[in-house]
């Protein structure tokens, strides 16, 4: 067993960089493609002071990883401030002890070498489904620039965190597909976060069914069986799961979940529901900087 059952990682993610993106993906509220639709407006890139109070609130809330996500094609498409704005914040974070995660967008070499230099823990960049699936999924991009962006990540020494969405329209097959192409990466991604669909009115996926707990506790065994070592994060999509479906998502081998009010854009979990439900099934937080 490479895992404690019982030690669960609390994560907060926080939008950096809010809407105006101008990838394509049908899932996603942040899309300029449809942000007519959606009423998401581009907000600029926050200032460094208050993600650093925002990641001092998230530690004293319990949490041990602080992730931020900025909706960007790549940061190449920002100017030279606001990306040394961004390794600032990096540095800041980490220097409260927090392991620090970003997504970003595509990286080149050089972008992934200066992460780890500021002290990045993990880059997050999802493959979202199998490859074969993918363009129904966005056009803007290919299944092989997220691969690319993952090897740059690896090459440059941070850990990958790197997962995908379940209810996109995809099959099991899909699923399945997203899976082994997970496991089959040169080295197991340090975590894999498993996805629910959050509709969203206004995206082209709006109308699309959320699937059920137990077909998210499938993909969760899967992974979990597939990538022993992996952390396997509850994500997206947790706050219409009971507490007997999220029990059976920690049985199957989700030892992560992210908490607080808001993930991106989208409603999530009470914190305080969190800390009761961790006592009610006997979990502990896992610390931050322990192996993977």
């Amino acid at each position: 067993m490479y895992h404690d059952p019982q030690m669960v990682q609390r994560c907060t993610l926080l939008s950096i960089k809010t809407g105006g993106c101008p990838e394509t993906c049908n899932y996603c509220s942040q899309s300029s493609s449809w942000s007519g639709k959606t009423g998401m407006k581009a907000e600029k890139l926050m200032d460094a002071d208050e993600v650093f109070e925002a990641a001092k609130r998230a530690k004293a809330a319990g949490s041990t990883r602080f992730c931020m996500g900025a909706a960007w094609r790549s940061p190449s498409q920002v100017g030279q401030r606001q990306w040394s704005r961004v390794l600032e914040m990096v540095r800041r974070v980490r220097s409260l002890d927090l392991e620090v995660c970003t997504t970003l967008g595509m990286l080149t070499p050089q972008q992934a070498e200066e992460l780890r230099q500021a002290g990045l823990t993990a880059y997050n960049h999802n493959l979202d489904t199998s490859p074969e699936y993918y363009p129904k999924v966005t056009s803007s991009r290919t299944y092989q620039d997220r691969l690319d962006t993952l090897k740059h990540v690896q090459d440059a020494g941070i850990s990958v965190c790197a997962g995908g969405i379940i209810g996109l329209g995809e099959e099991e097959a899909d699923r399945q597909g997203l899976l082994l192409q997970l496991a089959s990466l040169p080295k197991h991604p340090e975590s894999v976060p498993i996805n629910r669909l959050v509709a969203v009115k206004g995206t082209p996926f709006e109308s699309h069914q959320a699937p059920s707990g137990m077909d998210l506790v499938r993909c969760i065994a899967t992974a979990r069986i597939l990538m022993p070592q992996t952390v396997v994060r509850l994500s997206a999509g947790r706050l219409e799961l009971s507490r007997g479906d999220q029990a059976l998502a920690f049985m199957a081998g989700a030892n992560s979940i992210f908490d607080g009010d808001k993930l991106l854009t989208t409603p999530n979990n009470d914190r305080d529901d969190d800390t009761e439900m961790f006592q009610d099934l006997g979990l502990v937080s896992r610390p931050a900087m322990l192996p993977y």
